[in-house]
């Protein structure tokens, strides 16, 4: 009986190092990979936002530009390390967090993952044809795509959040303007707990004067 073969490309395992030559050739062309992964996100921008993100040298001056470049530091480094899921979401909860609040759709959000696939293709293309390394490309070429897939996990979370706090500033701004016209009666005489409380009852038909 034939032994069936995957020719599928393996993904890393969590604390799994990329192929050694890969891994060499990467932390070779760090420098110009993140530079040209962070000039991809800050295109996401309008350009006159992304003039100024450009500048991320003080992250007191530019916080949102600062957080996005060490944010793809720590997570380019981690894939070279071996991924740790635990460290990796709390980098991408860093960068999710800032896109997740901006004029973005979601996948406009989440779409700053997926360029470094290219880039990183691109920067290794004499490398990745000589040496063979295709399919370890592949295989953390699938990791990237992991990220993504966490990203979107972290986005929602983020989405779900901002509906609630709207969500209770509609509550709060609806008291307001009943207590203003004198249309609610609060049993505590308080501002009520706006995630379940049942003190409020609004007065039918009758008016203060």
């Amino acid at each position: 009986m034939r032994e069936f073969i995957s020719t599928e490309p393996k993904s890393y395992r969590e604390g799994t190092k990329p192929d050694m030559r890969l891994n060499s050739l990467l932390t070779d062309k760090k420098a110009s990979i993140l530079e040209k992964w962070f000039d991809v996100i800050i295109e996401t921008y309008p350009p006159d936002t992304a003039s100024f993100l450009k500048n991320r040298n003080n992250s007191f001056a530019n916080p949102t530009g600062s957080t996005i470049s060490q944010g793809i530091e720590d997570i380019f480094d981690e894939l070279l390390r071996g991924l740790n899921r635990e460290k990796t979401s709390q980098f991408l909860d860093d960068i999710v967090r800032i896109r997740a609040v901006q004029d973005f759709t979601p996948s406009q959000a989440l779409s700053f993952i997926f360029p470094l696939k290219r880039i990183i293709r691109e920067e290794l293309a004499a490398e990745i044809a000589g040496k063979h390394l295709s399919d370890e490309i592949l295989a953390l070429e699938s990791e990237i795509d992991g990220l993504a897939l966490s990203s979107f996990d972290i986005y929602m979370k983020c989405r779900e959040k901002i509906y609630d706090i709207k969500a209770n500033e509609v509550k709060r701004s609806t008291f307001r303007l009943l207590q203003m016209a004198n249309l609610i009666n609060d049993t505590n005489g308080e501002e009520p707990d706006l995630e379940g409380s049942n003190n409020l009852k609004i007065k039918r038909g009758e008016v203060k004067k």
